[in-house]
């Protein structure tokens, strides 16, 4: 027999429907799901349906079935009435010392090339210093704290005048963004989505192949063209995250690392590394 389903919160959803909706972004079947996750298709259709109360076991097994982020995950067992388990921390707290040092090895061990850590909102957490020269010029309200990089990419004031295969990158960075939002059913996501579709592109550079791009990664992949004082820069980028966080803070944490796509690049970043020193 079926156990009774204990509510949410008094002004939340319920554990079920929120499963649902996980499965549903999913795009996964009640049967799809209960094989993947190892149970009974009809317990999981009653879990859904408020019918049965999950445990907490079957809350978080469910939920990595389903690639919950781990904020929503706490989410989850707090709508079945369960203590989050995936601590939220702030970057500094001493609990995530060596986290941090990691990040800052990553950021300086990849000079003279460019890279970043963002959190999942693409807000600027570090930068090395190579960073510099690529968001030079941009206008000093967008380097304000908090810095968000996609805003200051694509921002008629930001770097989006030096972007040479503007229309190209913006549709990659665009559709990566959409997909974020889309498995995260982060709000926020959506409303800078909206927000940088909004933006009208720089004079003559609104199509693909505009200005005269050329598209370095020969279909292998897009590449940031950049127009910098030392001619312009072809970069692929590359994302890192850490492997096995049961920390929040640490699983919204991604490292933007880029690499030279070709000679000229690479020499280039060299020299303006060496031109600006160890700062």
């Amino acid at each position: 027999m079926a156990t009774t389903a204990r509510s949410g919160s008094p002004t939340g959803p319920a554990p079920g429907p929120l499963l649902r909706e996980w499965r549903q972004r999913r795009r996964l079947s009640q049967l799809a799901l209960a094989l993947k996750a190892d149970v009974s298709q009809r317990h999981l259709s009653f879990v859904e349906s408020g019918r049965a109360q999950p445990s907490r076991e079957m809350v978080l097994h469910l939920a990595e079935q389903l690639g919950v982020p781990l904020r929503e995950r706490n989410r989850l067992l707090l709508a079945a009435g369960y203590a989050p388990v995936f601590a939220e921390r702030s970057l500094d707290d001493p609990a995530l010392d060596a986290a941090r040092r990691a990040v800052e090895r990553v950021l300086q061990g990849h000079e003279p090339y460019p890279a970043l850590a963002i959190d999942r909102h693409w807000t600027l957490l570090a930068a090395n210093r190579a960073v510099g020269p690529l968001i030079a010029g941009a206008a000093p309200s967008l380097l304000q704290p908090p810095v968000n990089v996609l805003r200051l990419s694509f921002h008629p004031g930001g770097i989006a005048p030096r972007i040479v295969n503007y229309a190209q990158w913006r549709a990659h960075i665009l559709e990566r963004l959409h997909h974020q939002a889309d498995v995260s059913a982060d709000a926020e996501l959506e409303e800078l989505l909206a927000e940088l579709r909004g933006y009208p592109p720089p004079p003559g550079r609104g199509r693909i192949g505009a200005h005269g791009a050329a598209d370095d990664g020969s279909g292998v992949f897009v590449p940031l063209q950049l127009e910098s004082e030392s001619g312009v820069l072809s970069l692929i980028s590359t994302t890192t995250v850490f492997g096995t966080p049961v920390d929040v803070t640490l699983a919204e944490i991604a490292l933007e690392c880029f690499f030279p796509a070709d000679a000229g690049t690479a020499e280039r970043l060299r020299g303006a590394h060496a031109r600006h020193g160890p700062g």
